[in-house]
């Protein structure tokens, strides 16, 4: 099974916790990730394309597997930041 996700990674749980904001208000993921992740995905609107178990960070991985399409995760903490994933399919 494979997970086509995006995500905005940021420094802080703080900052993770505006970005929530944001987009409960209505602001469009892709443009967050471009201004904000500090990935270099977020050039990218975030994406990630697709991928499968074993490829990505445990905590990151069981937070995109654990998702909805079409759902955005709770900040995710991993040793690279705070994760604000989007499940795409």
């Amino acid at each position: 099974m494979y997970v086509n996700a995006s995500h905005i990674l940021v420094g802080s749980l703080t900052e993770a916790q505006a970005i929530q904001n944001k987009l409960s208000a209505g602001a469009v993921f892709e443009d967050l990730a471009k201004e904000a992740s500090t990935c270099p995905s977020g050039r990218n609107g975030g994406a990630l394309g697709e991928f499968g178990r074993g490829q990505m960070v445990k905590p990151f991985e069981d937070a995109a597997f654990a998702l909805a399409v079409g759902s955005i995760s709770e900040p995710v903490q991993t040793q690279f930041g705070w994760h604000i994933i989007r499940r795409i399919s």
